[in-house]
């Protein structure tokens, strides 16, 4: 066989070089030991947690590395693309702090190795697949799909293999005449890859995340390019890393099923192998028993919902780095006050069977990041938050954002701050009783009937000075428990609770209830000051009329 003859035959148009490419996308002028990386998902429209922890990932090795993390779109397949779902990934991302050096961006491409898109790179794959049929390494199939069924059919009788090798690659040393005759019948082909592998034959590989593997070698004849000229993902991303100079490769472990062919895939196109991050899956547990995340099943799977619940980006972050390396909640309790980017994330970490996902957990670390934000940056969160998922909370905040700001700085600050807010969603039932129309009607304890509810209410309005200090305004709290014969010795009512027929902490929330509407809430003291002498005097009126 010429095989010059027939690269020539099957690609008459392509007259570059890969040498002129190799000019074209030179090396990086990057610092030693710095980590070239992508993400390079499908345009499918769907941006789900998976998408964030690998793009999370990522980007904390290259940029802490002093690399590059940059965005290939892999479109090849034109039948699952969504339109505008590149820019739903993008914005999606960056949301999170995933921001890209180069790539696909709203505008087009940004960078000097692009396109950042496979299908616009279709010259490209064309001068690599000319080299491969000149070097004997591809050839072109014209099997129709009929064909390839039967053949599998074939194969699932026999309990043999499936795929495209040995006996039933019928195209594989098929003469240049027959497959001349074929093109000029106008038959449709696709290219494919020449396997000198074996299943009999086993090496060694080391990846990031799993470690030493034993792997078998590939023996398919793997498909290079469709019979439209675009190619399939194993060969788009060998060339488009090569020439872009990716030196570590993040992706799912689905993906470990092919590693024979893409290594074999490097080694025929003389390109030196990246190193590959194989990630496990997020886990959730169902039941007893754990199982994959899931698209249909798991809402939480879509990064839409942590938008829409109303967790801060960087909660997410944090958990999600909690999950992805097993140090790190030892750091941060080291480092309480550090921005999350100090910490020194490490592939080597990750867990090789994936991470379980706990909500719970998610919550808790939610609490703690908020508790740390001053009010400023949470009454900017908030509000940006509201005017999307609540307009009306939105513009109770906007109309007085001092007054939205003092309540949000109860409790905030020093060692022990309060963690009453775990996601943007909860703050309306946390603060709304400060607007009155968010007010709720209280609902007092049945064992207090309605005139003693009505009399400590009294008591209080007649010796509530807003001017008082927190020190004396309990005491006039506890003045009037005793006034009431209910006791202030919490101790001795702790021991029989039956000789007393209430206590301090009744009257509390007789007055706390008459203010807010709720049982709990932030300082009692503090809410009347932020409210004012005449809107708390004016509630507990209202509720004293009503009994």
């Amino acid at each position: 066989m010429d095989y010059q003859a027939l690269a020539d035959l099957l690609f008459p148009n392509v007259t570059d070089t890969p040498e002129s490419l190799e000019e074209r996308f030179p090396s990086r002028n990057a610092p030693e030991g710095a980590v070239i990386t992508r993400m390079a998902p499908s345009p499918t429209g769907f941006v789900h947690l998976g998408n964030l922890v690998q793009g999370l990932i990522s980007e904390r090795m290259a940029h802490q590395s002093g690399g590059v993390l940059f965005l290939r779109v892999e479109d090849t397949d034109a039948k699952r693309e969504v339109p505008g779902a590149v820019e739903v990934l993008i914005d999606t991302l960056k949301h999170y702090g995933i921001c890209f050096d180069e790539g696909a961006t709203h505008d087009g491409d940004f960078g000097s190795y692009g396109p950042y898109r496979q299908r616009q790179r279709a010259a490209i794959y064309h001068v690599f697949a000319k080299k491969l049929v000149a070097e004997g390494q591809a050839y072109p199939c014209f099997c129709t799909e009929k064909e390839l069924t039967a053949m599998r059919e074939k194969q699932e009788a026999a309990k043999e293999n499936f795929g495209y090798y040995g006996k039933y690659a019928i195209w594989r040393d098929r003469s240049i005449e027959d497959i001349q005759a074929e093109i000029s019948a106008g038959k449709p082909w696709v290219l494919r890859f020449r396997s000198t592998g074996s299943i009999e034959n086993q090496f060694k590989f080391d990846d990031v995340v799993k470690g030493k593997l034993t792997i078998t070698e590939n023996d398919i004849d793997h498909v290079l390019l469709k019979s439209d000229g675009i190619p399939t993902y194993h060969f788009a991303h060998a060339v488009d890393d090569h020439l872009m100079h990716t030196t570590h490769v993040v992706r799912g472990d689905e993906w470990m099923a092919t590693l024979p062919f893409h290594i074999q895939l490097f080694k025929a196109l003389g390109f030196k192998l990246p190193k590959y991050v194989h990630i496990g899956p997020l886990m959730k547990m169902d039941g007893d028993s754990k199982r994959k995340f899931s698209k249909r099943k798991d809402p939480e799977s879509a990064l839409t919902y942590y938008k829409a619940e109303g967790y801060p980006v960087a909660s997410v972050r944090e958990y999600l780095l909690t999950l992805l390396n097993s140090n790190f909640e030892d750091w941060r309790r080291a480092n309480p006050d550090a921005d999350v980017d100090e910490f020194k994330f490490t592939p080597k970490k990750l867990n090789p069977a994936g991470s379980l996902f706990d909500i719970a957990k998610l919550i808790d670390v939610s609490k703690n990041v908020i508790s740390r934000m001053d009010a400023d940056t949470v009454y900017n969160l908030l509000t940006e938050w509201a005017k999307e998922f609540d307009s009306d909370f939105a513009e109770k905040l906007s109309a007085d954002p001092a007054y939205a700001k003092a309540i949000l700085s109860i409790g905030r600050g020093g060692k022990k701050p309060r963690k009453d807010i775990a996601v943007w969603k909860e703050a309306k039932a946390y603060m709304g009783f400060f607007y009155d129309e968010y007010l709720e009607k209280p609902v007092f304890d049945q064992k207090f009937g309605a005139d003693t509810v009505k009399t400590a209410l009294a008591k209080f309005l007649e010796k509530f000075d807003i001017s008082d200090d927190s020190g004396v305004w309990f005491d006039k709290v506890k003045a009037i428990t005793e006034e009431m014969g209910l006791t202030t010795d919490m101790k001795a009512y702790k021991a029989d609770p039956d000789a007393f027929p209430g206590t301090v902490a009744d009257v509390s929330t007789f007055i706390r209830q008459a203010v807010t509407g709720k049982t709990n809430s932030p300082d009692l003291y503090t809410v009347m000051q932020i409210l004012g002498y005449d809107r708390t005097v004016a509630r507990i009126k209202t509720v004293m009329e009503a009994l």
